[in-house]
This record gives structure tokens, C-alpha cells and sequence, in this order.
């Protein structure tokens, strides 16, 4: 059964198999969740990891799993508001903190499965020659990044500019903002209206033939950032939402993460940031924006 990526809010009838009651698991050998269904929203900084993962455990577990992917901020508000759902996985601590605020997953099910680092992307040709942060303020360099107040690697973009002193420099060039990681990632990888954007480092890994990512020096960065999971309080099927974030946290589920580039410990992630830079947090957005 493949797995099947449901547009948010798309068809509720779709999630029937959400309200049924927990029934023992088949014995003879069967598949342990044939005939359930798992309802994630998801953060796109790990969409094709996850995609592949959220495939290999229905394979194992024959449970369907429902997946929608988009900003996380938007993902936290189409779950809350659709009062269903059964995972929340956004691409950044910030989120799980403004989920946890509100209430909308159970604080003690959340769980670290990878480590970001936020970087520059380019196309694979870099036609601007980037080399450095310094290089997104020059004249006629085109630059894009996610929405900051919606998505988790916009948010982070606005900090590093901040951080670097460099964010009013910046901010006249900056002429495309996404909706989501994927979105932003796509933005270079076509080559379409900008010359470089500030993502994450995985992005190379989506798409290597055209996107070439350009790392920050180590004390640029401002912190490290992570990709959280829980269950929501919506979750009507807490066993199976267990299973599935412990084969995210097995050895299984981190080689398929690894196999994308993303970083499955926090001593790896520290290889690239300085030795006082945080891990997660939550950092407020400027006013202004």
C-alpha cells in the first residue's frame, strides 16, 4: 500500500478509520495496524524523508498513513482548526513551543528525530558567485526565503540577518517569500527570480543537480535547529502514534534520514556551529515583520 498525501482539510470522510475503537492486534503473523489509519501534519523540512519513512511503516504495519505537508505554522493552524490529527511534526522547536502554548499536543510525547542547520542555497552553476552571507547584500543579487512569521526556515533566515547585522542590508534584495520549505527550496532549484536563498542544508540533498548549498561560518549561526514530533491532543489512536515515532527514533527510521543528509545527532549538528550556539529554543519574530 503506498502511502497517500492528502491535501489539508481535503476529505473528511477520508478519516473514518481515525474514530474507530482500538481493536488487539491481528495474531497469525498479520500486519499489527491493517485497517488504521495515522493523520500527520508536517512541517516540509522533512518531507522526503519522511515521505519515505511514513512508506516504509505502512509497509511493515499495513496502518495508512495520511500526510499533509506544508509551513509549519500553517500545519499547527489547520490542525487546531479541523480539531483532528493525530501527529504534529514541524520543522523547527519554534512551532512545537507555540503548539505546547496552546495546547494542541501532549508536552511529555515530544521527541527530537533530526538536527537543521541553517545555510545558504544556490543553484548547482552558482551564476552570482556566492560565497558568504555578506554576498546576499550586494547590488543585484536576488534573494528568497520562506515566510518567517508561518514557516520554520523563514523564521530562521530573519535571525541569522539579524544576528550577522545584516538584515536591513539584505532586505531590499530579498524578492520572493514561500509558503513552505519545499516552496523556498524549489525557488533555487528552478532558478526562476532569485540567485540564492537562505534554507537549511539538506536542501543540496533534495535536489543535487541543481541546488549547491553554501555553509555559514560556524559563528553565524545562530543556534541549532531541530525537527520535534508529538502527539496531538486530537490524537485518537495513541498506540499506533507511538509506534510510528519509535520507528522514526529506530535504527531503520534514522538511516533513512541519514540517507537525505539529515543530521541524527546533536554531535553531528555541533560539527558545523560554534561551541556556544544553542540547541532549538523558540526566537521571536521582529514587529516589523
Amino acid at each position: 500500500m503506498s502511502v497517500r498525501i492528502w491535501a489539508a482539510l481535503a476529505i473528511a470522510a477520508a478519516f473514518v478509520g481515525c474514530d474507530k475503537p482500538e481493536e488487539p492486534a491481528p495474531k497469525g503473523g498479520a500486519l499489527p495496524f491493517a485497517g488504521k489509519s495515522l493523520e500527520l501534519f508536517i512541517g516540509s523540512a522533512s518531507k522526503p524523508a519522511t515521505e519515505e519513512a511514513a512508506a516504509a511503516f505502512e509497509k511493515k504495519t499495513g496502518c495508512e498513513m495520511l500526510l499533509h505537508f506544508g509551513g509549519s505554522g500553517k500545519m499547527l493552524s489547520d490542525m487546531s482548526l479541523a480539531e483532528r490529527g493525530d501527529l504534529y511534526f514541524p520543522g523547527s522547536s519554534d512551532f512545537m513551543a507555540k503548539a505546547k502554548a496552546k495546547k494542541f499536543v501532549v508536552p511529555e510525547t515530544e521527541k527530537i528525530v533530526v538536527y537543521l542547520i541553517p545555510s545558504i542555497n544556490v543553484p548547482a552553476d552558482n551564476p552570482k558567485k556566492i560565497e558568504k552571507l555578506a554576498d546576499l547584500a550586494k547590488e543585484g543579487v536576488r534573494v528568497g526565503i520562506a515566510r518567517p512569521d508561518t514557516v520554520c526556515v523563514g523564521l530562521y533566515a530573519i535571525e541569522v540577518l539579524q544576528k550577522n547585522g545584516l538584515l536591513e542590508k539584505v532586505r531590499p534584495n530579498i524578492k520572493a517569500q514561500q509558503s513552505s520549505c519545499a516552496r523556498t527550496a524549489n525557488l533555487v532549484a528552478l532558478g526562476v527570480g532569485v540567485d540564492a536563498i537562505l534554507g537549511w542544508r539538506v536542501f543540496e540533498y533534495w535536489n543535487p543537480e541543481k541546488i549547491k548549498t553554501i555553509l555559514l561560518e560556524k559563528n553565524e549561526v545562530p543556534r541549532i535547529g531541530y525537527i520535534p514530533i508529538a502527539q496531538s491532543v486530537f490524537c485518537k489512536q495513541p498506540e499506533v502514534a507511538k509506534a510510528f515515532v519509535d520507528f522514526l527514533l529506530s535504527d531503520e527510521g534514522k538511516a533513512i534520514f541519514r540517507k537525505w543528509h539529515y543530521l541524527t545527532t546533536e554531535a553531528e549538528a555541533r560539527e558545523f556551529v560554534g561551541s556556544d550556539a544553542p540547541v532549538g529554543g523558540e526566537w521571536t519574530l521582529p514587529e516589523n515583520w
